[in-house]
């Protein structure tokens, strides 16, 4: 099936760099799951993928996290999309009757996005760039909420997602196929460089203070982010790690469409870690690690 929209190359750096900028990071939870404990560490054997589904496995409640930040140049941008508002009435209607019940979404009436960031004194409408660290159901649920806005998706995770993963993958298309301004980054262009562990990353602005870096495995081609703030880095890992325990001791979840490109991901982010002690890490399901995180960076 055609796509509705034709996503183009992004011509980076994007409008809005300023020279040592740095950013205010706000962690928002759009809602929660439970999920299948099987699913975060892989338990093996032959029921293993029922197991990921929630067949005999510990539900466990996980947040469903995007990150509002705060550029000096650029205005407002959003790193993921969270919930759309309509899991809290009906789930099916956005994720489908399978992932609806794979996830059983938790929200209040005001946990999407455009009521958080307007709690937050910023307005919605002026969000000017959402930059998609990948499109799973989760993170790409409130696409639709901010039709105005430029989308940052890699060229390999629009492909995965549209022309080879599908339903089985993770992904419900109607979420994110509208005919916004799709653009698509290249991680093997010449515009590509190294970031302390990280192999391969793009300069968003051109000031530094949004890194997009190439971390696939979960997905084909997922993205995590390095943001400057004013005093420390933040890491947003995104479900390069789902969980601190999968930091600490490289504990394996159940299906990264790559395993191995996940493991050497997983070492990029580990390696970071090490080296830079003072950021900020920010994994992609862990509800203890992100309750921790202040209300703003």
């Amino acid at each position: 099936m055609a796509a509705a929209t034709d996503p183009k190359p992004a011509s980076l750096p994007l409008p809005g760099g300023r020279e040592k900028a740095v950013v205010r990071v706000h962690p928002i939870t759009t809602g929660t799951a439970m999920y299948a404990e099987d699913a975060l560490f892989k338990r093996g054997g032959r029921l293993a993928a029922l197991h990921a589904l929630g067949v005999g496995s510990k539900r466990v409640e996980i947040p469903i996290p995007a990150y509002a930040v705060e550029h000096p140049g650029a205005g407002v941008i959003l790193i993921d999309t969270g919930f759309h508002a309509s899991l809290a009435v009906e789930p099916k209607a956005n994720m489908g009757p399978v992932l609806g019940r794979v996830f059983n979404p938790r929200m209040g009436p005001d946990d999407a996005m455009p009521d958080q960031l307007r709690g937050r004194g910023l307005d919605p409408k002026k969000v000017g760039v959402v930059v998609m660290t990948h499109l799973h159901v989760d993170h790409a649920s409130g696409v639709s909420q901010f039709p105005d806005a430029t989308f940052i998706v890699s060229a390999r995770e629009w492909h995965a997602a549209t022309e080879e993963k599908g339903l089985t993958g993770g992904y419900v298309r109607r979420q994110f196929d509208h005919a916004f301004d799709w653009r698509t980054v290249d991680f093997d262009g010449d515009d590509v460089n190294s970031f302390a562990s990280f192999a391969r990353t793009l300069d968003l602005f051109g000031d530094g203070s949004v890194r997009l870096a190439y971390t696939p495995g979960h997905t084909l081609g997922h993205m995590s982010v390095v943001l400057r703030t004013r005093e420390r880095e933040f890491l947003v890992a995104a479900d390069a790690a789902y969980t601190m325990r999968t930091l600490r001791e490289s504990v394996m979840p159940y299906g990264p469409h790559d395993e191995h490109e996940f493991k050497r991901s997983l070492r990029e982010v580990q390696r970071y870690i090490e080296q830079t002690p003072t950021a900020v890490v920010s994994v992609g399901h862990d509800l203890e690690a992100f309750r921790a995180l202040k209300p703003v960076y």
